[in-house]
């Protein structure tokens, strides 16, 4: 379990602080590549906001979050996961693209040390990808929300987020080909997703989601 002394708080919020890019006025949308971010307005998704994605167990949501923390490093900026788990890991992170030597993943995190890490994580990370424990407090979403716009950084929250959100992205799965005649290699074909939010008209787009053999 994370360790919650007082010293170890220090060195979480001094690594945040290090981490922390500076990020000038005309840089506040995190460019996303495509094909996600033809998707978004933009292209990207705007800093110090909070982008709620959800999908059911094997839709590729996970997927979805990992190319938004790839898109921080690959602007040479840090991302962070937090896993209520160990459902979160460096293996699938990379397949989907992200740097990983910029790429911290905090695992096992109790749902009553939830906010504070996540709080910790935005004072200096530009991309924070965090599994939403059930039944999340709303005075505590909203908080988060408030440390994110204050920040410049982004929260991706994944699963059911009771505040506002910028952006939210429904992940509504994805067909299988392949097989023709009982034979070929089964490979996942693109997902569906459902953009909304301010000012985005709610439609289904699709999006190339992680392949799988």
């Amino acid at each position: 379990l994370p360790r919650r002394d007082d010293r170890s708080r220090e060195l979480l919020d001094d690594a945040a602080r290090r981490a922390r890019p500076v990020v000038l006025a005309g840089e506040r949308v995190l460019a996303v590549p495509d094909p996600l971010g033809a998707r978004l307005p933009g292209g990207g998704v705007q800093r110090g906001t909070v982008v709620a994605v959800d999908g059911g167990p094997g839709a590729g949501a996970t997927g979805i979050g990992f190319q938004l923390a790839a898109a921080a490093t690959a602007a040479g900026e840090w991302a962070a996961a937090v896993g209520l788990d160990a459902s979160l890991g460096g293996l699938a992170a990379g397949e989907a693209g992200v740097e990983l030597d910029r790429f911290a993943v905090v695992r096992r995190v109790p749902p009553a040390r939830w906010a504070a890490v996540v709080a910790a994580l935005l004072e200096g990370i530009s991309v924070v990808l965090a599994e939403v424990p059930a039944y999340v407090r709303i005075g505590d979403a909203r908080r988060l929300l408030a440390r994110a716009r204050e920040r410049g950084s982004v929260l991706v929250a994944m699963g059911p987020w009771p505040a506002d959100a910028a952006l939210r992205l429904h992940v509504a799965g994805s067909e299988w080909r392949g097989l023709e005649g009982g034979e070929g290699v089964l490979t996942r074909g693109d997902g569906r997703v459902l953009v909304d939010g301010r000012g985005v008209a709610p439609r289904e787009q699709f999006a190339a989601l992680a392949r799988a053999g």
